[in-house]
């Protein structure tokens, strides 16, 4: 399914919550958009839906931010791939042992190449200023669980 919506900044958080709370184990959010698009806003607010407190930092020099039980209620793996260079340096992050028990949120999936997960939701983030547009390649893995309508 092919959903898209126009969003405010104020209602990004609103809307990465709701997505959030949707998650779980073995899901994959590919996040894409234009730097300051916002991806890393509506990663943040899935992971406050499913409890982090506070401020959550941006992986994009740690490459892979790990969060796991009690700080979250479901272990995720932030992933930021803007300076992923080489495919080779993917298979190092082990971002598939994430999803025994958890989800990942990546950013920048366009690094991943040919690799990737067939099940993934992707997420556009277009639009500049206060108004976006979210454009969501919604796989049937999800099902009902979409939150957006």
């Amino acid at each position: 399914m092919n959903f898209t919506r126009s969003y405010n900044l104020d209602e990004a958080d609103r809307i990465g919550a709701e997505i959030g709370a949707a998650l779980i184990p073995g899901d994959v959010v590919l996040l894409s958009g234009d730097l300051g698009a916002g991806k890393t806003t509506l990663a943040r607010a899935m992971l406050k839906a499913r409890g982090l407190a506070g401020e959550a930092p941006s992986p994009t020099f740690a490459i892979v931010q790990p969060y796991a039980p009690p700080e979250v209620d479901l272990p995720i793996a932030h992933v930021d791939l803007y300076r992923i260079e080489d495919q080779d340096e993917l298979i190092e992050l082990g971002l598939d042992d994430y999803l025994y028990d958890g989800a990942l949120l990546i950013e920048w999936p366009d690094r991943l190449g040919a690799r990737g997960w067939p099940d993934a939701l992707s997420i556009t983030i277009s639009g500049g200023g206060a108004a976006r547009v979210l454009t969501a390649d919604v796989p049937t893995s999800w099902g009902s669980r979409w939150p957006l309508r």
